[in-house]
């Protein structure tokens, strides 16, 4: 009698291998884990591949999804969040000793306003070597600077990075903006500025003073600092920053952010998170509707009318200032302005 032959089951082999599978890989991370608690190597914060090797870790470790890495050769536990700060202190972690966070990144870490930041700079004491990681700017440190310890790490004094910033060249409204968004979270005021910039003598120092004389207390964003130097540098008088507007008992009404009171005039920058909310929005519409029936002007300016077309924006301002009275010397613009705005050849 013969028996028929036994056919395997090949979807319960299947089901068997992936289950070993799996209990490879929960072994594997049991293991990976108590070596990570294990180990002497804090990975909550930067630090390099040579002390993860010395700590026990290896070269596939390192490739794994449980680190990240921040620049060659320096790492940090995945599930960390990275910012500047995590970034700075892994750029200070393979610094000499006396290195501090500058320029940039020390404006970043102070609060104030810089746009996106491509690189980490640090300063190092002079005599000692520079570290070459892309994504790392070291700088010579002069022997004049005296940083402060901010977050656990040092960072060069809030007035000496609006110097350093004019020392590698920042162009005039982005210094101001950066020194306008340092005044607003109380890192210093513009007097300091000032005085900073009438005693440096080094490279930048006339940028500056310049910019040190533009920057205002009160100014809530950086596009209103552009919006107010492109009148300013425009040919066009100075506007009051953040007026306070009474009622008639004296009491606070509302701010302004740019006007002229004289002239019952304001230019208003309208970013696009006033039209986001709704509620927001309409009561924006109340209370400039408001503001016409008390004899107040309003030229309102957009971002398109900032950055795309700041030449109208300007003519706009300007046409709203002679409607109020305002008699206007020249028409020129001067070729800072386009530069600085518009990039374009001069016009009229």
């Amino acid at each position: 009698m013969h028996c028929a032959s036994r056919v395997p089951d090949n979807d319960a082999e299947a089901r068997r291998i992936s289950g070993q599978i799996r209990l490879w890989i929960a072994a594997a991370g049991l293991s990976n884990s108590r070596k990570l608690k294990d180990m002497s190597l804090n990975t909550s914060q930067p630090f390099t591949r040579a002390e993860a090797l010395a700590a026990g870790l290896t070269d596939v470790d390192l490739r794994s999804r449980r680190f990240q890495r921040l620049f060659h050769g320096l790492y940090l536990r995945s599930g960390m969040k990275i910012g500047v700060h995590q970034m700075a202190a892994a750029a200070l972690h393979v610094s000499p000793r006396g290195s501090y966070a500058s320029h940039e990144t020390a404006a970043a870490l102070w609060g104030a306003y810089i746009g996106d930041l491509n690189d980490v700079h640090v300063s190092v004491p002079k005599g000692s070597s520079r570290s070459e990681r892309r994504g790392i700017v070291a700088h010579r440190a002069t022997t004049d600077q005296n940083p402060r310890l901010r977050k656990g790490l040092l960072v060069s004094e809030p007035t000496r990075v609006f110097l350093e910033l004019a020392a590698a060249r920042m162009d005039l409204v982005n210094l101001v903006a950066v020194g306008d968004s340092l005044v607003r979270r109380q890192r210093t005021t513009p007097e300091a500025l000032v005085e900073a910039a009438d005693g440096y003598l080094g490279k930048g120092s006339r940028l500056a003073r310049r910019a040190a004389s533009y920057v205002r207390a009160g100014v809530d964003s950086p596009r209103e600092s552009r919006l107010r130097l492109l009148m300013v540098l425009g040919g066009l008088p100075e506007p009051r920053v953040n007026y306070i507007l009474r009622g008639l008992n004296g009491d606070w009404a509302q701010r302004l952010d740019l006007c002229y009171p004289e002239l019952k005039l304001i230019v208003e920058y309208d970013g696009r998170h006033h039209t986001e909310v709704r509620a927001n929005w309409l009561k924006d519409i109340k209370r400039r509707e408001a503001l016409e029936r008390e004899g107040w002007r309003l030229v309102i300016v957009t971002a398109e009318g900032l950055y795309d077309d700041p030449l109208d924006t300007l003519h706009r301002v300007r046409l709203a200032l002679s409607e109020r009275g305002w008699q206007q010397r020249s028409r020129r613009i001067p070729a800072e302005w386009h530069r600085l705005f518009t990039d374009r050849p001069v016009a009229n």
